[in-house]
């Protein structure tokens, strides 16, 4: 499927881009890369791309909102997004002829099975009645066209401001009756199931809340490999697609349970896949666990799979053996698992060592809370809460011991607070575009470059083995983390100071140069090198001091930033540290 998609829109002139990394590249606004348009906002920003005009891809996802909700038919953290982008190129019409050509005459699915939507219009924009049209000259009929409001049909802007506009989602209609007079795509029935989204993006919206046309019109699409695998192959759930076959396979092996003989151990199953499948991508990418940000999700969904897995009754080291098979089957398109697989290994039979003595801990912490409790013969939730988020200790595996001892666990109080702790993760995980890659102001323009001189310091002063592994840039600060298994000492730190200062004074010009990836690599140059073999890529030079490839804006001259201060050193997690620094006149 990732082969058919990539090569129809090679075809026609689109070029391959390989999918970006999990972790964001100087965005400091989500966690993870949660859509196949995220890497490339600068370019529908307005920027030129090194590839072209037309692209197409394969991305690799994590969205971390419902968590809790994996383990049903459809949800999951992890997934791929077929993606192909026009960068002020074609528009609406071939848009559309592209997505129903590819649906109908490659993929097999009937004409009769779509259903697509449109938007209906407002104070800001007219009916996209263009859109219906377009439909209806590939023969769709008025009762396969649905239009709907902003909520359905419109995207973006990525932040307050910026490209947005309207949509036209593509749906798979699998043909049972309407479960009532108002059921369309938009209802959660389950007899339609969006399969593409195709953007164009053809308005800005400004500060002052108006809208006006963009110079530069985009298209933007996106279609979920998961649930078209599922249509294509006519399953019930996304589970029962090939994707998940092997994973399965090795769950049943290791436990001796069946896939699908009950409901709990279902569930489970699901459960062990997705987040199995999301640690071994993530770490992967570099992502260790930690106790905040990326590192803090990555732990959740390493601790969750075990306890799942002790659900089907499994207690004994597992993770490496599912890893091994999630890497064997997913490098041919992701080449970057396999090279770092032992790092993969490592850390998440690390991991699950450490949350098997968390455990330990938290079993000897429950015997001293039932102490505490004295003669009463509930639990309260805060204390039962404390427990769970300290210690990742299972509710479930608490209230079973309570009930062991005569006691009851005051579960109103706890899923109260757990509600709150979970819409706080949502929130931290949900947030849009307000800066990173969007922001191209003049602030996060300077730091982004103030980067590039940290990183170079760095290798010049501590180690030249320092590489990258995370940027999160505002409009006040930087915060740059990088490997490093000790404290950077305060005689590195100030020299890293003076040396980016005395860059800054020496008023170096910063040059942006586009070659083909080879060349970066065997020039030295700085940066994530995976499975770009033959891709055009964006070098920033700065002098002799530094050269990375980067997607995010940049200064004409280092003199530009006028100082750089470094406000702190810290630990991020094991083996990573991080710097938080500033830029601009300083006394």
């Amino acid at each position: 499927m990732r082969e058919t998609f990539v090569n129809f829109f090679k075809e026609r002139g689109h070029a391959y881009i390989s999918s970006a990394s999990l972790i964001p590249e100087n965005d400091p606004t989500v966690l993870f890369t949660t859509a196949g348009m995220h890497p490339l906002v600068p370019y529908l920003l307005g920027e030129k791309h090194p590839a072209g005009k037309r692209l197409v891809d394969f991305q690799k996802c994590v969205r971390t909102g419902d968590i809790d909700e994996v383990g049903d038919a459809s949800h999951l953290t992890f997934f791929e997004m077929l993606g192909n982008w026009s960068l002020g190129d074609y528009f609406k019409e071939e848009s559309i002829d592209f997505s129903y050509t590819l649906l109908t005459q490659v993929l097999g699915i009937k004409p009769d099975q779509l259903s697509v939507t449109a938007f209906a219009g407002d104070a800001d924009a007219p009916r996209d009645e263009e859109t219906a049209n377009l439909w209806k000259s590939h023969g769709l009929r008025d009762d396969q066209i649905y239009f709907y409001g902003k909520a359905d049909n419109w995207w973006g802007p990525a932040g307050m401001t910026g490209p947005c506009g309207p949509d036209t989602e593509i749906f798979f209609d699998d043909g049972r009756p309407k479960c009532g007079p108002d059921c369309g795509p938009s209802c959660h029935c389950g007899k339609f199931t969006e399969i593409w989204n195709n953007v164009f993006m053809q308005y800005n919206k400004n500060a002052d809340g108006s809208f006006s046309p963009l110079q530069q019109k985009n298209v933007d699409t996106g279609m979920g490999l998961e649930r078209i695998l599922r249509i294509l192959n006519g399953k019930e759930t996304v589970y029962d697609t090939p994707l998940f076959a092997p994973i399965i396979s090795k769950i049943e092996e290791l436990t001796g349970k069946k896939y699908g003989e009950n409901v709990d151990d279902t569930r489970a199953f699901r459960i062990i896949c997705d987040h199995m499948r999301a640690a071994t991508f993530m770490l992967g990418d570099g992502v260790v666990p930690a106790k905040v940000g990326q590192g803090y999700i990555l732990r959740r969904l390493i601790r969750r799979s075990s306890r799942y897995m002790s659900k089907l009754g499994y207690e004994e080291p597992f993770m490496q053996k599912i890893s091994e098979v999630i890497v064997a089957n997913y490098s041919k398109a992701y080449p970057e698992l396999e090279s770092n697989k032992d790092f993969i290994y490592t850390n998440i039979s690390n991991e699950e060592l450490k949350f098997h003595k968390a455990v330990m801990k938290g079993l000897r912490r429950f015997d001293q809370m039932v102490a505490e409790n004295g003669d009463n013969p509930v639990l309260n939730g805060e204390t039962v809460f404390r427990l769970f988020d300290t210690y990742g200790f299972p509710v479930e595996m608490t209230i079973e011991l309570a009930a062991e001892k005569g006691l009851k666990v005051d579960m109103n109080d706890f899923n109260s607070r757990f509600k709150t702790h979970q819409d706080t993760s949502r929130a931290d995980s949900n947030q849009t575009f307000k800066g990173g890659l969007a922001d191209h102001s003049e602030e996060t323009t300077k730091l982004h470059t103030a980067t590039h001189l940290l990183n170079a310091a760095l290798r010049r002063f501590v180690s030249p083995d320092i590489m990258q592994k995370g940027s999160n840039i505002t409009a006040e600060r930087l915060r740059f983390d990088f490997n490093l298994d000790r404290k950077v000492t305060p005689e590195e730190l100030k020299q890293i100071e003076e040396f980016v200062n005395e860059c800054i004074k020496a008023e170096i010009p910063v040059v942006c140069e586009e070659m083909p990836y080879e060349e970066a690599r065997d020039k030295g140059v700085i940066g994530v090198f995976t499975n770009k073999y033959g891709e055009r890529v964006k070098v920033y030079t700065i002098g002799d001091v530094s050269a990375e490839m980067c997607g995010g804006p940049h200064v004409k001259n280092t003199s530009e930033l006028q100082g750089f201060k470094i406000l702190k050193e810290e630990s991020s997690a094991a083996g990573i540290r991080r710097i938080k620094a500033v830029v601009g006149k300083f006394d």
